[in-house]
């Protein structure tokens, strides 16, 4: 009878830890809505592009749509360049950062 109970605490578990994590792409939250890519920014990449976008340790991004399509800024965001690590944001996160940043300009 314990290690039933066990059993069906450890699945239970795991399905929710599973729900909640979402397979590690956080494009949306758990309600389905898509995320707001600000905030994706503002989680990610502000401590060093600054929350308003005008740089610090990154270079300035308020016109960062100017230079890059969205799918160079994504690359970068994916790829990492220079002193920029690799990964900070993967799949639809990166693409929705990538849009929202694409239309600075």
């Amino acid at each position: 009878m314990k290690k039933k109970m066990l059993g069906i605490l450890a699945g239970t578990t795991l399905v929710f830890t599973l729900a909640a994590c979402g397979g590690g792409d956080s494009a949306k939250d758990t309600a389905g809505s898509a995320v707001d890519p600000e905030k994706l920014y503002s989680q990610k990449c502000s401590s060093c592009h600054a929350t308003d976008l005008k740089g610090g340790v990154g270079p300035d991004l308020t016109q960062v749509g100017s230079r890059l399509s969205k799918d160079e800024i994504e690359k970068v965001i994916v790829d990492g360049r220079n002193a920029m690590p690799k990964g900070q944001l993967t799949g639809a996160d990166a693409t929705a950062v990538a849009g929202w940043l694409a239309e600075k300009k």
